[in-house]
């Protein structure tokens, strides 16, 4: 009778827990909605996705519900599902590499991203066929490939595979500074260096079909290797004399990382902090069990990076300011104070 009583207690608090983080996540997403050089009421933003969603018939202002439905919904969306991406990655980076200042950007994706995207853009890689995200895709995963050439694959270990991502960025990044400083217009180059620098400006509902499917997918199949990434924890010998396939959960969880980042990256740039300081955060509430630090990674980092992104369209008048200044504004400082307690734990 006790047994089933704390199952039943454990379910509702389940249920409570999951309950308050989509209202959470829904509030922040409708206070982004309603901010912005034309203000709009709560009120009327719900009335707005209703009407669109079939279930009301409110007469409202055309400008204000084709603003809402149009751009500032479908560009807050996409911004929480990017947070929970990044989030979710920087999580699984720190446990395989066991190291609290990993993140998703350790393996030099967004490095090779950049580079992918202003070959695009300024060398006019693929006569205009390809598009900026297809290319900044394509980079990221050149990059990750050659990261895993470069750290042996699942057998060169945490450090090498660290190393590698550090060698990884530094090319790709110098292969972006190269392109950019020796591009003739001016204007072109500040735009990219603009993007690099993340925004939300140019994403609409195809981007958030494809981001979100691939945030779903990564979180369930992160959530299955949720026992494997507690064993992580006590290194790759350790994990293996659990039972844990060490060569294949690296493969599989590096993989995720990487199609999740990547994927990111292409759509709205490089966003820094968010994988470094999120997990810390998530973990200081939940606990260290990944079980339930990975949907909480998931909330924090959807939330997190929903208020950045109205910071960014707030914190000066008439002006957008790209994301990644407004994360690296909260992360610097959050990332040195972890970075001082790990070097007195060590």
């Amino acid at each position: 009778m006790t047994g089933a009583h704390n199952s039943l207690r454990q379910f509702f608090a389940f249920a409570a827990a999951v309950a308050a983080s989509f209202a959470a996540i829904g509030l922040a997403v409708g206070v982004s909605v309603g901010i912005g050089d034309l203000p709009i009421p709560l009120a009327t933003t719900f009335s707005a996705v209703t009407n669109r969603l079939g279930w009301t018939a409110v007469a409202l202002n055309r400008i204000h519900e084709t603003v809402i439905w149009d751009y500032r919904l479908s560009r807050a969306l996409v911004a929480a599902f990017c947070g929970a991406g990044l989030a979710l990655s920087g999580a699984v980076m720190q446990s395989l590499l066991r190291n609290p200042l990993a993140e998703p950007y350790v393996l030099g994706i967004s490095a090779g991203a950049s580079t992918g995207a202003v070959s695009i853009v300024i060398l006019g890689l693929g006569a205009g066929t390809i598009s900026l995200s297809t290319g900044a895709f394509a980079g990221a995963f050149a990059a990750f490939f050659f990261v895993a050439l470069l750290s042996n694959g699942t057998r060169g270990g945490a450090d090498r595979t660290i190393l590698a991502g550090v060698a990884a960025s530094q090319l790709f990044n110098a292969s972006t500074s190269y392109i950019v400083t020796t591009s003739g217009n001016a204007q072109q180059a500040r735009d990219v260096m603009f993007w690099l620098l993340g925004s939300f400006g140019g994403v609409r509902w195809p981007e958030l079909a494809l981001v979100s499917v691939i945030v779903g997918i990564a979180l369930v199949a992160c959530l299955l290797y949720a026992r494997v990434l507690d064993a992580f924890a006590f290194g790759d010998e350790a994990a293996a004399a659990l039972g844990v396939n060490v060569a294949r959960a690296r493969i599989v969880l590096f993989a995720l990382t990487a199609m999740m980042t990547a994927t990111i990256v292409s759509m709205v740039g490089s966003i820094g902090f968010v994988g470094l300081v999120v997990p810390h955060v998530a973990r200081f509430v939940v606990g260290p069990l990944h079980v339930r630090l990975l949907p909480a990674c998931a909330v924090v980092g959807a939330i997190f990076m929903v208020v950045a992104d109205i910071a960014s369209r707030t914190l000066i008048p008439q002006q957008v300011l790209p994301i990644g200044v407004v994360t690296a504004l909260v992360g610097v400082p959050f990332f040195s104070i972890i970075l001082y307690r790990f070097q007195r734990a060590s």
